[in-house]
Formats: structure tokens, sequence, C-alpha cells
């Protein structure tokens, strides 16, 4: 005799028993993290993302999606979820990821010659080795300029860039000189778009020097840590207060050069933590519309000092969140002015475009987008990596100018690190929420942790970013109708200055 149990498992079932259960649809890569205690952040590897109730990505991946509800058209617009096996919009899918990589195109576009290593402060963050001005032997000699020259004319890209670096570089200036007549000389066989940048501390200038800037349109990059106590503090000048002498010298560029022909950058010491509004308002003080709230690198005399300059990522975060916070009331009274980091963090959320920030490029932009020729001719993968050789850890060394092209750019040091520069495949990175706008940075990793790939879990730069970017969608979560429009038009901003 059959149970009644088996009795109603073989009886017929009605119609509606038979249709669909669940919506026919299939899951396209994202990652996902818990934003807060009622919302979930969804993002893909094309960098569109979704703020949506806790609880949503357990229901994507169960098909338990209302297939009328706005919710899976929205899935379906921001390609997390696909009708077809393959989206009908695949082609559209592959322009967007490839306009994000499109920073790989040309390879190597900024070429960083460091000409001196001479300088007349003694910062005690200084990420360099830097001697005195009167030991001319760390000075490039003019072969090994001419040799550098030429390796930046064989890279591919159609923009390069030379930024002169220090030590001091107007300390040696008739190699700034030569570097610029040189290659303006042969590019008219390349036809390559060139621009000129000098990374200095303002403090060494003649009218001679400002009419040459001037007739090569030269941009001027220069230090301003703060305001006057803090600047002279960060930035001591045996003799003379640093913070007059480099007012003093924006004030000479600008005349002669134009005002938006220089900018300025700042570095975070344990001092700075206490003061980002005095920090921007003195750069509003002094007509700049932005300033780049930058933690210090940990590379150099910048380890040497590690009193005065090493702090907690938390303390960090809490200074850039205030910093962050005040930028956004002066734009709401009307005040025009943007935070660097942000802005670049923006445009890689809201937009394709790629940005020339290689700290957050992957593959990473050591090589890719930036190399460095030291002043003994040594060549460096990036800026951070020959500071690691100032403290006799060559592990980023590619060669010498000596060396031939292929050698130094796809020699198997170079390959070696390319190895560990793709963040998609590094762990901790592959399934983190924020992989698509974040970078790899080997040369950190390696510093911090002695590999290039590092513990992810235990990185500071991964929890100084990622605290940043649950900061920025908290933001665009709780205060969407506030910020919006501010963030809209710093991004605005940014592509005009880039196109």
């Amino acid at each position: 005799m059959q149970s009644n149990s088996i009795k109603e498992f073989r009886s017929f079932k009605k119609a509606d028993f038979f249709s669909k259960s669940t919506p026919e649809f299939y899951l396209l890569p994202f990652r996902f993290i818990q934003l807060s205690e009622y919302k979930e952040l969804i993002v893909n590897d094309l960098g569109d993302f979704l703020l949506v109730p806790s609880g949503t990505v357990e229901k994507v991946v169960n098909k338990k999606i209302d297939p009328s509800s706005e919710l899976y058209m929205d899935l379906i617009a921001g390609h997390f979820i696909s009708e077809t096996p393959i989206p009908s919009l695949i082609d559209v899918m592959a322009t967007k990821y490839r306009t994000r990589k499109s920073f790989l195109d040309g390879f190597t576009s900024l070429h960083i010659f460091v000409v001196s290593l001479r300088c007349n402060h003694s910062c005690h963050y200084c990420q360099v080795s830097r001697v005195t001005g009167s030991k001319l032997e760390y000075d490039i000699s003019f072969e090994n300029l001419e040799l550098a020259i030429q390796h930046m004319f064989c890279s591919p890209s159609p923009h390069l860039t030379m930024e002169f670096q220090g030590g001091e570089p107007l300390l040696a200036f008739e190699k700034v000189e030569f570097a610029i007549l040189r290659a303006k000389e042969l590019n008219k066989q390349h036809g390559k778009n060139l621009n000129f940048v000098i990374c200095t501390n303002s403090t060494v200038i003649s009218d001679d020097i400002l009419d040459f800037l001037k007739i090569h349109e030269v941009l001027i990059s220069t230090s301003l840590d703060g305001p006057e106590s803090l600047h002279n503090a960060n930035r001591p000048k045996t003799g003379a207060q640093s913070f007059n002498l480099v007012i003093e010298g924006i004030n000479r560029f600008r005349k002669v050069l134009g005002k938006d022909r220089v900018s300025c950058l700042m570095t975070t010491t344990v001092k700075s933590l206490d003061y980002p509004k005095e920090i921007i308002d003195t750069y509003l003080e002094y007509g700049f519309s932005n300033v780049f709230l930058r933690p210090i690198s940990p590379y150099g005399f910048a380890l040497k000092n590690y009193r005065k300059n090493e702090y907690e990522t938390d303390r960090f975060l809490d200074f850039y969140k205030s910093g962050l916070e005040y930028i956004i009331e002066l734009n709401k009274k009307g005040v025009f002015f943007t935070e660097d980091f942000t802005v670049i963090l923006l445009q890689k959320i809201f937009t394709v475009f790629p940005v020339g920030y290689v700290d957050l490029q992957s593959p990473a932009g050591l090589i890719n987008s930036v190399i460095v020729y030291n002043y003994d001719g040594y060549v460096y993968a990036s800026d951070e990596s020959r500071m690691l050789a100032e403290s006799n850890d060559f592990t980023f060394r590619l060669g010498h100018v000596r060396d031939t092209y292929r050698s130094i750019f796809y020699g198997e040091k170079a390959k070696k690190i390319a190895d560990h520069s793709v963040i998609e495949g590094l762990a901790g990175c592959s399934d983190c929420a924020f992989q698509t706008y974040c970078g790899a940075d080997p040369v950190y990793h390696h510093a911090v942790f002695g590999d290039m790939e590092g513990v992810r879990p235990l990185s500071e730069f991964c929890k100084r970013n990622m605290g940043v970017f649950l900061y920025l969608f908290n933001l665009l979560d709780t205060r969407y109708d506030e910020v919006f429009p501010i963030f809209s038009s710093w991004i605005k901003h940014s592509l005009r200055r880039q196109a």
C-alpha cells in the first residue's frame, strides 16, 4: 500500500507548477563588498557599479530577482547579468574595457631625468639621499644624458614628457638646458608631442633660467606643505626660511610663465596631520585651486627619520576625510577647489578614461608608463624604485643607458616585474570589490614586505586605498544630492584639462 506522500508525489501538478520559478539569466563577472548595514556595493570589470540593498548579491547569485523589477533592469544595463550566454552588447563592453587599459597603447610616455642629487634643502622626509650643493660628481654626465634622450625617443608613445628631478635640478641647470635643446632638435625627426616639467623647490631661480623656461614652455612642479610654520618645519633650509623663498619663487614663475604653468605638491608628515584645513587655506591664499593630500612614502631619508614620518593609516584617513569635508563645504559656498587624489578616483569610478597616476594602474605603471634615468646613468622602473636604490636595494634597476633599449625595456628584469604587476591576478586583490579602480604597486610592497606582491591584508597601501574608497562610496550612498554635483564638476574640469 502506497503512502499518501508517494501518492502526492505521483499525482499530476497544476500548470503553474511547471512555469519558470526563476528568471533565466547568466551571471557576468563582478565583485562586491558590504558597504554598510543596509547597502552592498557591486562592481564589474568595466568599472560599472551599483549600490544595492543588503542581500541583493545572494539573490542575484541564486537567481531570485524579479525580471520585471527596476533592479533587474539595472543589473542588465550595468553588465552584471545577461539574458544570453554572450551579452548582446559584448562589443560595447570590450570597447569600454579596452579604453580603460588604453594607457598601455603608447607604452612609456613619462621619462624622468635625475640630473643631480645636489640639493639646498634638508627635508627630513626626502625620499632620496640628497647631497650638498658642492658635490658635482652627483650630476649626470652629458654623455649619459645624451644616451638617455636617445632611449626616450625609442619609445613608441606619440606623447613624451621629460620630467627633470633631483635633488634640486636647477642646481644643474646646464644639464636641463642641454636636455631640452637636444630633445627638441631630435624631435624634428621623430615628430612627438613633447612636454617638459621641472620639479623644483623654487629657491634657485635666475632671470636667465626664467627666460629659457618661458621660451620652451616648461611646466613647474614645486613643493608647498602648508602654512609657514609647518612648511619650514618639514622643509628646513640652512640660513633661510624656506616658506618665504618658495612663495617668492612661485610668484616669479607665475609672472613669467603664467599662473596655469605652476603646480604644487605637499607631503603629509606627522606634523601635517593636525592641520588639514590650514594646509588647504594656504593653497587657497596663494591662488591654487587644488591640493593633493599625499601620504608619505617609505623610501630614502623618510625611513631614516621614521619618528617624524611614521603614522598609522587610520590617522592619515582621518586627516584626508577632514580635508575633503572642508573642501566639499568650500565648493558648496561657491569656491571651486579640488583634492587631486579624489579626482583621480572619481574619474576611474565614473568614466572609462585612464588616468596617468601610475600607482593605480594595472598592469602597473612601472616601465609601461614611466621610466627613470638616474644621475649615474642607471635606469630604473619608476621614481620610487630609484629611491630604493639610494638605500642599496637594486631590485628595480633595469640596466644602464649604455645598454640597448630592448635589454632595458624588455629584458628579464622587466619581465619579472611584469609578472607581479597585474592586480587582476594577485592574491587578495583578485576578489576585491575595488580592484577595477586600484593598482598593484609592486615597488611599495617590495619595500615593505620584501617581495613585489606583499601580504595584501596587511598592506597599508591597501588599507589606505580601501578606506578612501569606502568613504567615497558611502558619501555617494548617503549624501548623493549634496556631493555628486560637486564631484561631477571636478571630473569635467579634469577631463577638459586632459583634452
